[in-house]
């Protein structure tokens, strides 16, 4: 059985949020203006947002890499 994604996206906000797990964690800065990755304690990804997603004219890119050493 495969695993959950949560995704949710607020177009008032033109924010979109995705979640790989559900737990304890905060958004912290990526190299990409528009994207916010998801941490736990440990520095695991989980879960990234990209926000004003309508105004992407082209394919986002970005590499998400766990932060423990």
């Amino acid at each position: 059985m495969g695993k959950e994604i949560k995704v949710w996206y607020d177009r008032e906000g033109d924010y979109l949020e995705v979640i790989f797990e559900r737990k304890a964690g905060y958004f912290k800065e990526t190299e990409k203006d528009a994207i916010m990755e998801k941490v736990d304690k440990e520095g695991n990804i989980i879960g990234f947002s990209i926000l004003k997603v309508s105004a992407l004219r082209k394919p986002l890119s970005i590499n998400l890499k766990n932060h423990v050493a």
